[in-house]
């Protein structure tokens, strides 16, 4: 499924957001995919979290525009999740469900056209919350919000409003979130003197309690396999964290964070290891 409109409303920030938050972790965990010919990837998580050991197992199968994922986790949860792409043009829908909670059912559609997006989700069960976003405007600038209405209290427990800027090397969005209560202002920028990273600046509020959080961070890509990130907040989190591409697919992550106010307490380590075909 693929469009020349405005991305989904969770995209919106999301490359900030990804460059502030992805691959951060103070876990220790391997993860080895295998993929088949025929379209079945399997792929076993071992994570040691606070000194407590935890696994799961995933699949994967693709089959034309069909995807099935499979998932069983340390405490026998067993997630299912059937999505089909194009059953009508730029359409997608979802069906999930987590085991042995047979309330937790959920059926999601989504719609991508020229000019806006949609998405709706719905509980299967007797009272169920229903979820839905929007976007309206092109690739370049985009407007949307999001909500979640409770059928047993009739009325909505989230709503949320944004809007987009994004340019081949930059983007910007502002969030009003939770209800009104927080507001959250981020600004990526990619730099050709990082080799092909980026610096990104978040600004967010939270009016009821009146706090504010400034956050910057970077990437710096050392060589075409080892990239280096590091964030720092106003109130002294600092993290970083070194990721080296092993093989094609195959990444060693080594990442730290330290609380510079506070230098009393021991700093945090995250180790990963991802291998694929």
């Amino acid at each position: 499924m693929s469009t020349k409109g405005p991305a989904l409303f969770s995209d919106i920030g999301k490359r900030a957001r990804d460059l502030l938050n992805k691959d951060y972790s103070s876990d220790q965990k391997i993860i080895i995919t295998t993929n088949s010919e025929t379209g079945l990837a399997i792929s076993s998580c071992l994570a040691n979290k606070g000194g407590l050991s935890l696994g799961n197992v995933a699949a994967q199968y693709k089959y034309q525009n069909a995807v099935v994922d499979f998932k069983v986790d340390t405490d026998s949860n067993v997630s299912t999740k059937l999505s089909v792409t194009d059953i009508l043009p730029s359409t997608k829908a979802t069906a999930s469900i987590k085991l042995p909670d047979c309330k937790s059912g959920k059926l999601e559609a989504q719609y991508l056209h020229e000019h806006a997006a949609f998405t709706t989700a719905v509980g299967l069960n007797k009272s169920p919350a229903i979820d839905f976003s929007a976007t309206i405007g092109t690739p370049a600038i985009a407007f949307g919000a999001e909500g979640c209405y409770s059928t047993v209290s009739r009325n909505f427990t989230k709503y949320t409003a944004g809007v987009s800027l994004s340019k081949p090397d930059s983007s910007a969005s502002v969030i009003l979130a939770d209800k009104g209560d927080s507001l959250s202002a981020s600004y990526l920028h990619h730099l050709s003197k990082l080799n092909g990273g980026a610096v990104v600046g978040e600004v967010s509020r939270r009016f009821s309690t009146n706090e504010n959080t400034l956050t910057v961070g970077g990437s710096f890509v050392v060589d075409p396999q080892t990239t280096v990130k590091a964030r720092l907040n106003n109130h002294g989190n600092l993290s970083a964290l070194l990721q080296h591409e092993i093989s094609p697919k195959s990444t060693f992550t080594l990442s730290g964070a330290l609380e510079t106010k506070t230098l009393q307490k021991e700093p945090k380590f995250g180790l990963a290891l991802s291998l694929k075909p």
